[in-house]
């Protein structure tokens, strides 16, 4: 028989905020109904996390869950970057422990093919962690008292992109004869792990053998082993070869330490490091929303003479603190150097438009912090290394000189000032270039009221079809023999061809307000000149007139 459509009046969702509790799918363990949607929100005392276990898990099966399937929530439904899972069809769901003190569960079926559905049991933590699972065999979550489901949470399967573990009651003594299992990685699109130790106290002993932590490659203990650690001394980085990693606790019937805490990261989305010349990068999932607890960093380290010009081509994240006006919440930081104790070049949130950002070094950093809640589209950058040169000039002259290391895989001609015509030469180790004003497409301008001459500096990195060429703009104040350069044009011609149009746009508007002025200052002067003459005649016809009498 088929299953009703979910009848009024069905019990369906709600708030659930006992200390513990159990919720299933409406009839279970019958067939849940057609097009139902149930949303449970959990909530616990503050300072404590939600536990949850699903005993029972039963939905009908879609590679992408697109038809009948149960989402989980680290906080409020409905917020995209606190989605910890979508799941469907028969290999229930992980348990999971909130990052704080609610938990929102969703329950959605379509119109076609009904299952059994799901039955789940919550209880409230004793501590606050990101995404860290208690590890019980599932016969158990039928048996809420039983002392695995009473222990301090510790182990699960975290499929973040980034997140943080620690030993149980950390950083308080961690209990004996303890075991946990972290199995990190599963994520679409995710690549290599990294995971940091910021903090390791442990019983020591030859060989570890009493307690320990033993990272494996992969998903299981099979994988190849890639470190096992006890005693005080922080464990090296570590970085898997694969999108897995597997972190193994052990502790044995005496003497303790404080344990653990870790950070780990994907490297394929949350911390790049460039060193090419120009490239670009974006937020994790960008255009799509950012997941929530992030701290992604992507470091750019060009050769010594480089800085690094960033430019914000998209930027949407969650904005300002109402109370203090600042980037309080999620924030993009961008740091001098290659850490973050160096220089803070901006501090950035909200949607804005953002002008470019150059470093003062060949390091740039730039750190994304997401809090546990409200996501955005997030960011997308482009970078363009500044080459380094030196330009002076005289009455007459330019001089420009760049170090043929900074472009050692340049030809000379690929170097040129206005024309191609005008490439440079190679003097020892330098590309130099020194012309008269009256060549190589110089001009004469105005700018501040003072009289400069402008040209333009090309070096072409192109490389077969792609075209790939930097343009700097070269001015000199031939009175002061004082010479610049800006670079005018880098990673994105697209978007520079749109600001020229714009500016274009600008400026044959500005035409046309200058030719209506003309239009009107002639109309106006012809106007006065027929007054003038009108006044004249009566003026000769007053005298005349006056001659006569």
């Amino acid at each position: 028989s088929h299953p009703p459509l979910c009848p009024p009046g069905i019990k369906c969702g709600g708030v659930l905020s006992a200390p513990s509790g159990n919720f299933s799918s409406p009839n279970f363990p019958g067939l849940y109904p057609y097009e139902t949607e149930c949303t449970w929100l959990i909530v616990v005392a503050e300072g404590s996390s939600v536990l949850l276990s699903f005993s029972h898990f039963e939905l009908e099966y879609h590679d992408a869950c697109a038809y009948d399937y149960l989402q989980v929530y680290n906080g409020a439904a409905r917020d995209r970057g606190n989605l910890l899972g979508t799941f469907c069809g028969h290999s229930p769901p992980p348990p999971f422990s909130s990052a704080w003190h609610v938990m929102a569960v969703v329950f959605r079926s379509d119109r076609h093919v009904a299952k059994h559905g799901f039955a789940a049991a919550y209880r409230k933590g004793t501590r606050e962690g990101w995404w860290s699972l208690t590890v019980c065999p599932s016969i158990l979550f039928h048996h809420p008292h039983h002392p695995c489901l009473l222990a301090d949470a510790c182990g699960g399967q975290l499929t973040g992109l980034s997140g943080e573990i620690t030993s149980p009651r950390y950083p308080e003594s961690y209990p004996n004869d303890a075991e946990c299992r972290w199995s990190i990685g599963g994520a679409s699109g995710g690549g290599p792990l990294t995971l940091v130790f910021a903090d390791f106290q442990m019983e020591g002993g030859q060989g570890c053998g009493f307690d320990y932590v033993a990272l494996f490659d992969g998903p299981t203990v099979s994988a190849p082993r890639l470190g096992r650690y006890c005693g005080s001394a922080r464990p090296p980085r570590t970085i898997s070869s694969t999108p897995h990693l597997l972190i193994i606790f052990k502790s044995d019937f005496n003497i303790g330490g404080r344990g653990f805490k870790a950070h780990f990261y994907s490297a394929g989305e949350c911390q790049e490091v460039f060193t090419t010349i120009k490239g670009n990068f974006s937020s994790p999932q960008y255009p799509n929303f950012y997941p929530n607890n992030l701290k992604c960093q992507w470091s750019i380290h060009l050769p010594p003479g480089y800085r690094v010009k960033v430019f914000f081509l998209d930027m949407e994240l969650e904005g300002r603190s109402s109370l203090t006006g600042g980037c309080d919440y999620d924030h993009l930081s961008a740091f001098d150097g290659g850490t973050e104790n160096g220089s803070l070049l901006g501090r950035w949130c909200g949607r804005e438009s953002l002008a470019p950002v150059t470093s003062r070094s060949n390091r740039l950093l730039l750190v994304l912090h997401t809090d546990r809640n409200t996501a955005k589209r997030g960011f997308s950058i482009s970078y363009v290394g500044v080459v380094p040169m030196n330009i002076s000039c005289t009455r007459t002259d330019f001089h420009i000189q760049i170090p043929v290391q900074s472009l050692a895989q340049l030809e000379r001609n690929r170097i040129y000032l206005g024309t191609p015509s005008c490439a440079a030469q190679v003097v020892g180790r330098n590309f130099k270039i020194h012309t008269r004003f009256d060549t190589c497409g110089t001009e004469s301008q105005r700018r501040n009221n003072t009289s400069v001459i402008v040209s333009t500096l090309y070096i072409d990195f192109s490389v077969g079809d792609q075209e790939d060429i930097h343009q700097y703009e070269v001015q000199c104040e031939p009175k002061r023999k004082e010479a610049s350069v800006t670079l005018i044009a880098g990673p994105d011609p697209s978007r520079l061809s749109q600001a020229e149009n714009l500016v274009d746009a600008q400026q044959r508007e500005g035409e046309v307000m200058d030719a209506r002025e003309i239009k009107s200052q002639d109309t106006s002067d012809i106007v006065f000149i027929s007054i003038c003459i009108l006044a004249g005649l009566l003026m000769v016809i007053a005298v005349v007139g006056l001659v006569l009498l």
